[in-house]
């Protein structure tokens, strides 16, 4: 069967791919980047979902009327209401999907702001986003070695162009690879993302949020709106492309406080019951109200700087978020509200009256900023504190390519555009004026999913009978498509196999005749053009890996000349280094 072509490797993009394949169709995935993931990977809350089998068993009174409702309050003047629906009425399918396919753990659903039930899904250990974009990402790959007739990945792929035939219709892409300029036939998904680190020459954030271009941002550098540039060169509608999403919570490096790109403070952390503190040392918001509103108040606050305060119980209900910004040198643990105090710069006794006071509203359940939903457990100054620094910071682009029900791209009279479809941040008017938390991750899947289902019928439709028949025989055989392993899979030759390893980057044994160092050894190995870390008694030279990292050079430089075992552990499964950066293995560690 032909091939479906998807744009981008995000969470979106690799849902898209795993559908196309559930529904016979053949997929070659494009991804400009050294590693895929995207932006997805960096999601810290969770995955919103609705009458899921967790809340079910929870005992969450959750409905998708509900999620709808929250939904559309959210979105306000601009809710689309089919497409809400879409979002909200499948939400719950697409987090059993995760859990069932690739047995996911997402046992724990906390109640994030702007909804009326805790409906956000995340696991007992890593961050959502990177634990289940991994999962489809690693199942991707080994079916691209075992299976690459029907599954091809070439990253580095930056693509140009799209390509249309006399009717008007979609039927592929031009893109750069290796240097040269090639081209690939089918009907396209794009899923790159949006536009909020676009500070490029025809930056669209500049165009249409020209105020906003000096805010830092949460996103990669590769989110420069290529998809919706490339689509509305060929004649596609944009919607709502004023609305970008300045989240009130990314994390400030007391070390790099002018840093443009910042990490995301999880809005779990509020979730759990952490408070915003101004540099008085008083509440001033609900904490739990929608993205855009916190954010106003905070500068309408105007004391900066602003801290996140968990509480002993909050810091152990997130404990792994709050290990993490801990051992990334943004987040400071304090064993007492007087160090606290010490250093928001108040007297202790000033604390304590915040802390009495909001004791009271917890009991009373009257807020004078509105909160309605309280964590348990009494703050008070004998206790452990989690604190960091918060700053407004640029997060997600509600505006994109104007789609249907469908995900059909729109051209400008309102029409689907034929052949190219569009999932995740590239897609507007999903989202309305305000995205509620928990949802990016959740439009990325289900978008995704219903992107690969229309697309691999157009794909039917535009190849006929015979296409169905041979749609058939591959859908017989397709339930291997979903197992843990692909052993079940059939076979790729030898050289088949060795040419996907080398495409997708993935090569199975570090280099031979391993050498010993010692610990000093390492150590002097700790700068940018030299950099050396020890990661389970293994010895890596990751100089020339900074560049491609996907979490950024600072995550690996914090620990150069170190050992990152703990950290790493935290964060990746132990068969990242062979897949992704076999080379970079240069000895063990001398005990």
């Amino acid at each position: 069967m032909a091939q479906v072509i998807v744009v981008g490797g995000g969470l979106a993009g690799l849902s898209a791919a795993h559908t196309l394949l559930e529904r016979g169709a053949n997929v070659l995935l494009l991804d400009k980047q050294p590693f895929m993931g995207g932006n997805s990977t960096k999601a810290t809350s969770g995955i919103n979902g609705a009458g899921t089998q967790t809340q079910q068993e929870l005992g969450i009174p959750d409905s998708s009327k509900l999620f709808f409702e929250d939904t559309k309050r959210s979105a306000r003047e601009l809710a689309r209401d089919d497409l809400i629906r879409v979002l909200t009425g499948r939400s719950g399918d697409a987090v059993n999907w995760l859990q069932d396919k690739f047995q996911l753990d997402l046992s724990k659903v906390a109640r994030l702001g702007g909804h009326s039930q805790p409906r956000t899904h995340r696991g007992n250990a890593q961050f959502p986003g990177m634990v289940i974009t991994y999962a489809q990402m690693e199942r991707l790959e080994d079916l691209a070695e075992s299976i690459p007739d029907r599954v091809k990945i070439k990253k580095k792929a930056r693509v140009i162009q799209l390509i249309k035939d006399d009717s008007g219709a979609v039927i592929g892409v031009e893109y750069s690879h290796n240097g040269k300029t090639e081209s690939a036939y089918g009907p396209v998904i794009l899923a790159t993302g949006g536009y909020a680190a676009d500070f490029t020459s025809d930056s669209l954030l500049k165009k249409y949020r020209p105020e906003l271009w000096d805010l830092p941002t949460t996103n990669g550098e590769h989110c420069t709106g290529d998809g919706q540039k490339m689509a509305l060169a060929i004649g596609a509608n944009a919607v709502d492309l004023e609305k970008v999403q300045v989240h009130p919570t990314g994390l400030v490096d007391p070390n790099e406080p002018d840093a443009k790109v910042k990490f995301l403070a999880a809005e779990a952390l509020r979730g759990v019951g952490g408070l915003l503190l101004d540099n008085t040392g008083k509440r001033f918001v609900d904490e739990l109200q929608h993205r855009d509103y916190v954010t106003g108040k905070m500068w309408e606050n105007g004391k900066f700087p602003i801290r996140l305060v968990l509480n002993g119980q909050a810091s152990k209900d997130i404990e792994w978020h709050c290990k993490h910004y801990v051992g990334r040198g943004l987040m400071k643990r304090f064993e007492n509200g007087e160090a606290l105090a010490k250093e928001i710069g108040i007297k202790p006794e000033e604390l304590k009256k915040t802390f009495d006071e909001y004791n009271e509203v917890v009991r009373t359940k009257k807020d004078p900023f509105g909160k309605k939903f309280f964590a348990p457990g009494e703050w008070k100054m004998d206790d452990v504190f989690n604190v960091a620094i918060m700053t407004p910071v640029l997060h997600y682009t509600m505006g994109g390519l104007e789609i249907d029900p469908e995900s059909r791209v729109l051209d400008k009279s309102g029409k689907p555009i034929p052949g190219l479809f569009a999932a995740g941040e590239v897609a507007g008017g999903v989202h309305g004026a305000n995205r509620l938390g928990g949802s990016s991750l959740l439009g990325c899947v289900v978008f995704g999913r219903v992107s690969g289902d229309s697309a691999a019928s157009y794909l039917l439709q535009r190849l006929g009978p015979v296409a169905e028949k041979a749609a058939g025989r591959l859908g017989a055989v397709a339930g291997h498509l979903g197992a843990p392993s692909s052993s079940s899979s059939q076979p790729a030759t030898s050289a088949a196999k060795e040419e996907k390893k080398t495409e997708t980057g993935a090569k199975s044994s570090a280099p031979s005749g391993e050498k010993t160092f010692t610990l000093e050894e390492v150590q002097k190995h700790n700068k940018k053009d030299d950099c050396w870390v020890i990661i389970d008694g293994k010895v890596l030279d990751v100089t020339n890996f900074l560049p491609d990292h996907p979490g950024g050079e600072k995550a690996i430089l914090l620990y150069a000349g170190r050992d990152a075992t703990e950290e790493f552990n935290m964060l990746h499964d132990p068969k990242v280094i062979p897949r992704y950066a076999p080379d970079a293995v240069i000895g063990t560690l001398k005990k």
